[in-house]
This record gives structure tokens, C-alpha cells and sequence, in this order.
């Protein structure tokens, strides 16, 4: 029997585990389950660190009796993977190994008002005055300004900083000291490529950053200790799998991008999950963007390994908008009911829907822009809606395209793509259309688990996965070759930047005479408050 290696897949909307085999990259078997999402006020997204630990034992175990079933061996399995979602933020109780308050999604926009102090007092109110540093705008999205807010606004996580039992993670280390046993021994560990999106990090000099940390006032010693993206972390402490190295970690936009075997100059995936990320290896020296791309640390596959950097086009709301048509609206009964409303429509009869829930991410980065949806009329139906909900996705993938081919000079000349939503044929050829240039699918979409497996079972000491060119599997794929008119392709996307323009500037944090204001901070995922007292009126941001 062949060997065996395992990976977590933990998103914003589900946790999966999933086996594969390390000589052909088959996958043998694997399990999901759905994460819940809280909302507790306005702009606010949390989940609860503990039913992220529970999600990844239950899959774990159904994915091992599953092999069971199959008449395969578990003791084959020699190595495990993490990817995970990046940015959000966990804070928890070494000695007792429980979180300090809900993990606070990367969505979250919570800490706007403090992102907006931070650029106003930076040199000429420049949102990028980090970024000769950390590659990052100053932003909402990252994880320093969400760990400031905890440190400001819950006195667990402020009693726990002072008696010196406080731990800070993204939700890779919550995974691998959870795993590694905790509060008996567990290892506080990040990769480089999650170091990279905390704006702690200096992707330069590859390490925490003493003047970063200075300038979001955060305590050096609560932070992870930073390694490569293939080493052996530790050992799993229990469960079927007890024994086995834990040996690969990546942000899981890095794992989809060693899972799309990306590991040459040039190359770029753009992945289609909760949101949207289009990443270009840009080798071992770091491209800064002109065009409001992020340069962020792609991976470092081995300790003695040369880091490898990235462009990263960023995009909040993709599959998400899917879920708001579905939860908030209640216009799909399911996801996959999208593909049939927008093919019944055909077109979106010059509706455009700017899903900007979270704000403008890339190229933008404008956090005062809201969701709209303009060009309606009373002839427009619900068909229309759903499919100018999928060219919004399009739309968005062809800004940070447009910008990634003006940043490196050489234009992309077909895009490799991932994740659940790629499933979507509608889906893949309103993209090729709208890009005017064909768009390649891996049969097995699952690329951001292969990218932890590979990550993993190439680990020194385990070495069952071979990286080099000539070793690495073939991969069958379908390609979706653009069917429209350039200059019809042109006008919509024309059409689509004029709807953006109307997103902008929507949102201030000017208080308003007639609004009910309320304070106070979220409650556990059962509803129990924390018991913090409620925050101060204005959160603090003095760098």
C-alpha cells in the first residue's frame, strides 16, 4: 500500500479532513462539516474556537472510519497538513487551554474606526505606511488591529496578558497546540505564510517584528514562534491518529497554491471559496504592487528551504454572496441552486450587484463602501439577481487580474482556478468571458488540502511526498474557453466599475442624531456574555 498523508482544510464556512495518496495524489476518502457563523452586531463575524476543535475531531473520525470501510490501513497515514483560514484572530488560556473570547472572523469590521485613526496619523495619512515592511495596507482585514481590540475591549484577554498566560494565534496555531496536547505540552507554532497576514510579521527579515509590535502596542511574548511551512511541528496527542507528525502548515491561499503545483515564477491560481484570492508566485524576492495588491510570503517548503513570495489579489465576498442570497434573502433553497435561477435568466438584464458586505478589498481596500445592487427595473426578477451575483464574482477576479498583469508586466494568458464554487460551469464560463482568456479546472477541485498534504509528506523526516518537477503527479483538468465578443465583454465590465464607483464612501463613523447607540461586546456562541464590562466610546488606537 502506498503512503498515505492527511489534511485539515479549515475555512471560513467548513472544516474538512481529507486523505490523499502521497504517490499519486488520489483522494482516498474524506469528511465535512459546516462552521456557524455569528453576527453579533453590525459589520461583526465570530466563530467559536472550540466548535472549530470539535468540527476537525468529528471529521478526523468519520474520515478514519470511512477508510475503515474501504478495507484501508490508518497506520498508513505518516504525516498530517494543516491549511486554514488566515487573518482571524484567537486568544486563549494556556493554562487552562480555554479561548478568552470568540475567534474574530477576518471579515470582521469591527476595528474600522480604529483602522481610520491608525492611517490619520500615519505621514500624509497614507494607508500603506507599513507596507515597505509587512507588504499589507493598513486595514481591517489583518490580524494586528483585531488583536489590538481584544487587548483593549476584553478584560480576560487583559488579565490573562498581565499574569502571563495568554496565548495569540491564527487559527493554525489554535489548531496545532490543540492537537499537539494543549494545556499538557502543546506546541504555540505559526507558519511563515499566516505570520505574513498579521502585520507583525517583516516578510524581509522573516521574523515578528519588534517596531510592528511596538507600533500596534503588542506584547512580544503571547505571539507564536514562527517556522517554515514543511517541518514536523509536533505529534498528534489522541485519536485514531495518535502518533502522527503534524508537519505542514500553510494559510490555505498558499496551500491552493502549492496544490495547484504553482511553484514557478509566474505562475498564478485564483481560488473561489467564502471569498476570492488570486496569487502569483513571484519567486524569492518580494514585488511590491503599484496596483493595490498584497505582497505577501507564498511558503518556505523546508527549514533550510528559500522563502518563495507571492502577489495576492484579495476579494471579501465570493461564495459568501451565495450564502446572503440564501440566509438573508432566501431566494436559493441551496447553493447549488444559483447555477439553475442565473442560466434560467441568461443574463442580468443590466443589474449589477456590488457584494461589498465587508467593504472593498483589492484593489481598492476602501472600507467605507457598502453592498449594492443598481440598474433594476420592474422587469428585473430574481433570476436576474442570482446571476448578476455570479458576475460579481467574475467581475471582481478580473479587477485584481487587470491589476496583477499591470504590476508584473507579463498578461496572465489563461487562469487556473479552485474551491467549491468552481463546481459552478456557469460559473467558470462567465469568468472565462468576462477575463476574454480560457480558465483551466482541476478535475479534483480540492487543491488547498493537496497543498497541505504535499506540504506535509515532503517534511524532512517523513519524506513520503516528493516535490521535485519530475515527480509530481499529472493532473487532468477541463478548460472553459471565453464565447462572447470582447467589446460586449468590455462594456459590461465598463458597466460593473460604474457600480463600484456608487458602492463607495457610504459607510463614515460620523455619529448620526437619530441612531440607537449601543455598546458592549459579543456573547459566547450559546448566547452567554463573556462578562466584560462594554468598551470604551472611542477604541483605542495610539500606535
Amino acid at each position: 500500500m502506498d503512503p498515505l498523508v492527511a489534511a485539515i482544510d479549515q475555512g471560513t464556512s467548513s472544516t474538512r479532513f481529507l486523505v490523499f495518496n502521497a504517490k499519486t495524489a488520489e483522494l482516498m476518502s474524506q469528511h465535512q462539516v459546516e462552521i456557524k457563523q455569528s453576527f453579533p452586531k453590525e459589520g461583526w463575524v465570530e466563530e467559536d474556537p472550540k466548535e472549530i476543535m470539535q468540527s476537525i475531531y468529528e471529521c478526523m473520525e468519520r474520515t478514519c472510519e470511512k477508510l475503515r470501510l474501504l478495507n484501508i490501513d490508518i497506520s498508513n497515514i505518516k504525516a498530517l497538513g494543516v491549511a486554514n483560514q488566515r487573518e482571524t484572530t484567537l486568544v486563549w488560556d494556556k493554562e487552562t487551554g480555554e479561548p478568552l473570547y470568540n475567534a474574530i472572523v477576518w471579515l470582521d469590521l469591527r476595528t474600522q474606526s480604529t483602522v481610520e485613526s491608525l492611517i490619520n496619523k500615519s505621514p500624509g495619512k497614507n494607508k500603506n505606511h507599513l507596507k515597505h515592511k509587512t507588504g499589507l495596507p493598513i486595514s481591517t482585514y489583518f490580524s494586528a488591529v483585531k488583536l489590538r481590540w481584544l487587548l483593549d475591549n476584553v478584560e480576560e484577554v487583559q488579565q490573562a496578558v498581565l499574569s502571563q498566560r495568554a496565548m495569540f494565534g491564527t487559527v493554525d496555531s489554535w489548531i496545532i497546540w490543540c492537537l499537539t496536547g494543549g494545556n499538557n505540552g502543546g506546541v504555540h507554532c505559526t507558519d511563515v505564510s499566516n505570520a505574513s497576514r498579521t502585520m507583525l510579521f517583516n516578510i524581509h527579515s522573516m521574523d515578528w517584528d519588534p517596531e510592528l509590535c511596538r507600533y500596534f502596542d503588542v506584547p512580544m511574548e503571547i505571539l507564536p514562534t514562527v517556522r517554515s511551512s514543511s517541518e514536523i511541528y509536533g505529534w498528534m496527542k489522541s485519536g485514531s491518529l495518535a502518533g502522527v507528525p503534524i508537519s505542514g502548515c500553510l494559510g490555505d491561499q498558499s496551500a491552493a497554491l502549492v496544490g495547484q503545483m504553482c511553484f514557478r515564477e509566474g505562475q498564478s491560481k485564483n481560488t473561489y471559496g467564502t471569498g476570492c484570492f488570486m496569487l502569483r508566485n513571484t519567486g524569492t524576492k518580494p514585488l511590491m504592487s503599484d496596483h493595490g495588491l498584497l505582497t505577501t510570503v507564498a511558503y518556505k517548503l523546508g527549514k533550510d528551504e528559500p522563502a518563495c513570495y507571492a502577489l495576492e489579489g484579495s476579494v471579501a465576498i465570493a461564495g459568501a454572496v451565495v450564502r446572503w442570497l440564501k440566509d438573508n434573502l432566501g431566494i436559493v433553497q441551496s447553493s447549488s441552486e444559483i447555477e439553475k435561477l442565473a442560466a434560467a435568466a441568461g443574463t442580468s438584464h443590466g443589474c449589477y450587484f456590488v457584494p461589498a458586505f465587508s467593504g472593498l478589498y483589492a484593489p481598492y481596500w476602501e472600507p467605507s463602501a457598502r453592498g449594492i445592487i443598481c440598474g433594476l427595473t420592474q422587469f428585473t426578477n430574481r433570476n436576474h439577481l442570482a446571476f448578476a451575483a455570479l458576475e460579481a464574482v467574475c467581475f471582481q477576479t478580473r479587477e485584481i487580474l487587470d491589476a496583477m498583469n499591470q504590476d508584473s508586466g507579463v498578461p496572465l494568458t489563461e487562469l487556473q482556478v479552485d474551491g467549491g464554487m468552481t463546481s459552478n460551469r456557469l460559473l467558470m464560463q462567465l469568468q472565462a468571458d468576462i477575463l476574454c482568456i480560457p480558465v483551466v479546472r482541476p478535475t479534483m477541485s480540492e487543491t488547498t488540502a493537496l497543498g497541505a498534504a504535499m506540504a506535509a509528506g515532503a517534511a524532512e523526516g517523513v519524506g513520503v511526498w516528493s516535490l521535485s518537477p519530475s515527480r509530481l503527479p499529472h493532473v487532468t483538468s477541463e478548460k472553459y474557453e471565453p464565447q462572447i465578443n470582447p467589446d460586449e465583454s468590455e462594456f459590461r465590465y465598463a458597466r460593473w466599475k460604474k457600480a463600484v464607483q456608487r458602492s463607495m464612501n457610504w459607510e463614515t463613523n460620523e455619529p448620526c442624531c437619530n441612531t440607537k447607540v449601543t455598546t458592549g461586546v459579543g456573547k459566547k456562541m450559546n448566547g452567554t456574555p463573556w462578562g466584560v464590562p462594554p468598551p470604551p466610546p472611542h477604541i483605542r488606537a495610539d500606535p
